[in-house]
């Protein structure tokens, strides 16, 4: 059973809120007051929502215990929402936290509602391709294809259980037509673009970022993922073996670090330049003299880590991404998103004629027909440069031709 909830703040003092559908299937949102007063209390105001949330958990769960017991040869008649939401809950302790985020806004914020809204009373085992289909064909006006391909699996895989546990006859969601997969085309900056990048962010928060992204072609988790201990500036390398992303789980965001990357390619270590070996050492500058100006208000939690903001807490993933296109705008820069660095990175390489294979390595990609599909987009001047190269074949008389 999924409960969640969050804590407000109502005339002077903390309120909680929960948030959970009830053995019915309906939605409920209860609020009551915890008596604490706003000064200094809110901590104990979460713990109690903790609390909270814990028993109403239980209960729902023996209200379900007690409804299959009453009912046992008809399990699938169970509403199909309210499946779907056991169903998560039971994926939880097998997946990844960054996963099942994903699974959760998924189901709970918009498979759950649609069916919810248009059919309520919809059971398990009466759940046709039609009733799927009919939430695709919503679902696409709103938005992307791959979108909706996203929760098609999460729908399938749900169902494809439900079949294994033999509580339907058969998958439904084997029999409808999926929406057709774009294909992704990033937008990169070239060179020139680049560099006036580099010098809008010199000196600003955001430029470890930044450097890592379009240089290295480092993921956001990577970025902030990377220690000190990272760096071995004898050797003149960089050790990439840490990842820290940010997720909305049930209502609250969430800060996952991790000893693991995101494959097996992506352990990689790349040689530490000489630009960004200057980068590094003034950011360490700049972390000591913070540290010895704010004293005992520095945070040392995050010291392992190297980006850290002037209070010397980790800087978060979610920071970059709403940073990023607000340095574009009002340097009137062309938008792109903060992952199209990494794109750029991965064209500059190719077009100063690094092989696709050494490309996947230098990115961390498990395959490399991610490199080749994605990233290895020809600039105008590599076509240029094709196109003169095709010329050199035909006839004398046409190898005067250029192609400008």
């Amino acid at each position: 059973m999924v409960v969640t909830g969050h804590v407000r703040e109502k005339r002077g003092y903390y309120h909680i809120v929960l948030n959970y559908k009830d053995e019915n299937g309906e939605r409920k949102t209860p609020s009551k007051s915890t008596g604490l007063p706003l000064k200094g209390n809110k901590k104990r105001a979460e713990a109690m929502l903790q609390e909270a949330k814990e028993e109403k958990k239980l209960e729902l769960e023996k209200l379900r215990k007690q409804r299959e017991q009453e009912s046992p040869d008809n399990p699938a008649e169970i509403l199909f929402t309210t499946y779907m939401s056991n169903w998560l809950e039971m994926m939880r302790p097998n997946i990844e936290l960054t996963t099942y985020a994903s699974y959760f806004n998924n189901i709970e914020r918009r498979i759950n509602p649609y069916f919810e809204k248009y059919y309520p009373t919809l059971k398990l085992n009466e759940v046709t391709p039609q009733h799927i289909q009919g939430f695709y064909s919503y679902d696409l006006k709103r938005v992307k294809a791959n979108t909706v391909l996203r929760r098609h699996a999460n729908i399938r895989k749900a169902l494809q259980y439900a079949f294994k546990i033999g509580l339907i006859a058969s998958n439904p969601a084997d029999r409808i037509e999926r929406p057709k997969k774009k294909t992704f085309v990033g937008s990169i900056y070239n060179q020139k673009e680049l560099e006036q990048l580099f010098e809008l962010v010199y000196g600003k928060q955001i430029e470890f970022a930044v450097m890592l992204a379009a240089f290295y072609g480092l993921r956001r988790s990577e970025v902030v993922g990377l220690k000190w201990s990272a760096i071995d500036f004898e050797e003149k390398k960089i050790s990439l073996r840490h990842t820290v992303t940010q997720a909305t789980i049930e209502g609250k965001s969430t800060i996952i670090e991790k000893d693991r990357m995101k494959t097996k390619k992506s352990y990689r270590s790349l040689p530490l330049i000489q630009p960004f070996e200057e980068l590094l050492l003034r950011l360490k500058a700049q972390q000591e003299e913070n540290r010895r100006l704010c004293g005992k208000a520095y945070c040392l939690k995050s010291e392992a880590y190297i980006y850290v903001d002037v209070m010397g807490a980790r800087v978060k993933p979610n920071y970059i991404t709403q940073n990023f296109p607000s340095l574009l705008v009002k340097n009137k820069m062309r938008r792109i998103r903060y992952h199209d660095l990494r794109h750029s990175c991965a064209s500059l390489l190719h077009a100063n004629g690094v092989s696709a294979k050494e490309i996947q390595e230098w990115l961390g990609h498990s395959d490399i027909s991610t490199t080749l599909n994605i990233y290895t987009h020809l600039d105008w001047g590599s076509k240029v440069a094709s196109a003169n190269a095709i010329i050199k074949v035909y006839p004398d008389d046409k190898k005067r031709l250029k192609v400008s």
